[in-house]
């Protein structure tokens, strides 16, 4: 009875760390990676679109994104798409491709993208524990109603808590390799 609820609290727990993976691949290091501009947004006729459903975008250098556009005639929209972003980029295009060069970070966002690695990953904290308290919840109305003995709700409690202890201590490793990874020169 109880087994369901902890098999789907950790997957839930686990697509909160998987989230926190993705937005982890989105925040700029100091080289580049095609993640960082995959979501940027093109009005592609009238409808926004993910850049990385009208190119391919790849990095042959360390300090370059490369994207090759499936429609050509986007490719004004897509640079100046790129250009209106956040991450100051200054692409350059010959016509055929769309060459990115990625500036190096300053000390000052380096340390502004170390406190967005911090929130993102007191942001995932949180979905985990938000889980817990659910399930936890879930198990005492049950426990309540008389479907599982009190001893089965305590066992599950800690069981809930050895499992949020767990997800809690990956999205910390991810959080600690981002942050070395951005503030490496």
């Amino acid at each position: 009875m109880i087994d369901p609820i902890l098999r789907d609290a950790e997957s839930k727990m686990a697509k909160s760390v998987d989230h926190f993976g993705g937005e982890l691949a989105t925040i700029r290091t100091g080289r580049a990676n095609p993640a960082l501009i995959d979501k940027v947004m093109v009005p592609y006729y009238g409808t926004p679109t993910p850049l990385n459903q009208l190119a391919q975008i790849s990095a042959p250098e360390p300090r370059l994104l490369v994207v090759q556009v499936y429609d050509k005639s986007q490719i004004g929209a897509i640079e100046k798409a790129l250009r209106s972003g956040d991450m100051s980029l200054n692409p350059a295009n010959d016509g055929q491709v769309i060459r990115v060069p990625i500036p190096p970070l300053t000390e000052e966002r380096r340390k502004e993208y170390v406190r967005l690695v911090r929130q993102k990953a007191e942001e995932a904290r949180v979905a985990i524990r938000n889980v817990r308290r659910d399930e936890i919840h879930r198990v005492d109305q049950m426990a309540k109603n008389g479907e599982v003995a009190e001893d089965e709700s305590k066992r599950a409690h800690t069981r809930l808590q050895k499992i949020t202890e767990a997800q809690v201590e990956r999205v910390d490793a991810l959080a600690a390799r981002k942050e070395h990874e951005v503030l490496e020169i």
